[in-house]
């Protein structure tokens, strides 16, 4: 179908609105934050995660959103929903957030409540503000802007998922169920981040994961250590022998059969410079071998996430009956997560030791992803971008996290190009305590996928 010509809104009026809009995605994102939306109803009541998909809803349907749905996904969470219509013939864009977060951890550790968006050293901090609450008020922004300069030049599909961060696949196993729902030419997932402040970045890769959790066991019950200890196996014992066996004396990642020698091409990540943003100890060793790159983004890295055992507050002089821990491995681009998950267990029941029983459960799994940074959609992002970041040129980076929903739609739309922007750059320190957004970053994203939408618009006018 032919198109309408396509005019690209006035760069320096649309930054200028796009500006305007800051105070009003302060506050939006304040009561975005509010939400204590973590989906584990073990940890925070599930009224507060439909409190939240209730705002995202509200949000759209006043942005003129129509076909705005509460989506009641598999794992008994809710995704939302809405299509703003764009003109005749305009290509369809997708774009991702979600509202779900990570629990805030030692609440004490927080300078401000982790609920309370709170302004400090030229920073928002709460939980949720930059992953990926942030996310959807970029998204919200840059239509805004797009609206006040001619309006929204393509077809605007968004979609919010509620259980990103349990990785348990709710929104995956929809999308499965209704293909047609989130078809669309292209897709800007807003879960990334620059890789530095003002670098303006695509993520191009994605490690995979999968979480198992084990346990040993070796006694009907605990027993008197005195007692007993010194020929009672101890599960406790067992597995930390069973958890140190997945590292190599230098902290490499050692899962019998998996590939840990991978290597990183493209951008590089200085050492000094990853130290600096992990907050790494003076005289602390990193782990691992090779660039910090390869071991990001081109290689294997298992985490003990979770150790059930007794604290020392409190602790008894007891042989343990048993002990089980929660186990996450990211997997790079080329490694299938579900062997990966495979070479897991196999390793965790061959390292266990003294006989003792072991049973594992695998409770997540989400396979890597790479992109095609090739395709068109890339090159009018490289053009957003320049001019969103004067004197910047876009970058490709990987990152070491996993947005599994990003696979399932690959699979679903062969053709549909696939973009990771976001506000998760270093200094957000996201999943710690005192995560926090830049306000500056919020406003050159937006702007750059207020910029994004226009140029590919007219890129597809013109094709």
């Amino acid at each position: 179908m032919e198109t309408s010509p396509i005019r690209l809104p006035e760069p320096a009026a649309l930054a200028t609105t796009v500006a305007s809009l800051q105070s009003r995605a302060r506050t939006e994102l304040a009561e975005l934050v509010a939400f204590k939306s973590v989906a584990d109803e073990a940890q925070f009541p599930k009224a507060e995660c439909e409190a939240a998909a209730g705002w995202v809803a509200d949000a759209l349907r006043a942005e003129g959103f129509v076909d705005v749905a509460l989506l009641d996904t598999p794992d008994g969470t809710q995704s939302v929903y809405g299509y703003l219509p764009g003109p005749e013939g305009a290509p369809t864009v997708l774009l991702y957030a979600h509202y779900d977060v990570q629990p805030p951890l030692d609440e004490a550790a927080w300078v401000s409540p982790p609920f309370e968006l709170t302004e400090r050293d030229g920073r928002w901090y709460g939980r949720g503000a930059a992953d990926c609450k942030g996310g959807f008020v970029m998204h919200l922004t840059a239509l805004r802007a797009l609206k006040e300069h001619g309006g929204v030049p393509v077809n605007v599909k968004v979609i919010v998922e509620g259980s990103e961060e349990q990785g348990t696949g709710g929104l995956q196993d929809y999308a499965e169920a209704h293909p047609e729902l989130l078809a669309a030419d292209a897709i800007v997932i807003g879960d990334a981040g620059n890789f530095r402040l003002g670098l303006p970045t695509v993520t191009a890769t994605l490690r995979g994961m999968t979480l198992v959790r084990v346990q040993v066991d070796t006694l009907e019950g605990n027993l008197h250590s005195g007692m007993f200890g010194g020929a009672a196996p101890d599960a406790l014992a067992a597995l930390i022998r069973v958890l140190d066996s997945l590292r190599a004396e230098d902290g490499s990642t050692t899962v019998d059969g998996l590939d840990a020698d991978g290597t990183w091409e493209g951008l590089q990540y200085p050492e000094e410079d990853f130290r600096s943003d992990a907050k790494v100890l003076d005289g602390v060793s990193l782990i691992g071998s090779g660039t910090v790159a390869d071991r990001l983004w081109a290689r294997p890295a298992v985490t003990v996430l979770g150790i059930d055992c007794p604290p020392v507050v409190g602790a008894t002089p007891s042989v343990h009956a048993s002990a089980r821990a929660l186990i996450s491995l990211r997997v790079p681009p080329g490694t299938d997560a579900a062997e990966a998950t495979k070479l897991l267990t196999a390793h965790l029941e061959s390292a266990t030791p003294w006989n003792a029983r072991v049973t594992t459960e695998q409770v997540g799994q989400g396979q890597p992803f790479q992109a095609d940074t090739t395709s068109p959609a890339y090159a009018s992002m490289a053009e957003a971008m320049r001019i969103a970041y004067p004197g910047e040129e876009m970058q490709t980076a990987g990152m070491g996290g996993s947005i599994p929903l990003c696979n399932t739609l690959a699979a679903l739309y062969p053709a549909t190009e696939i973009l990771l922007i976001g506000l998760s750059e270093p200094e957000a320190q996201i999943h710690a305590v005192n995560e926090s957004v830049s306000p500056e970053e919020l406003e050159r994203l937006s702007l750059t996928e207020a910029l994004f939408l226009a140029t590919y618009a007219q890129s597809k006018s013109n094709g």
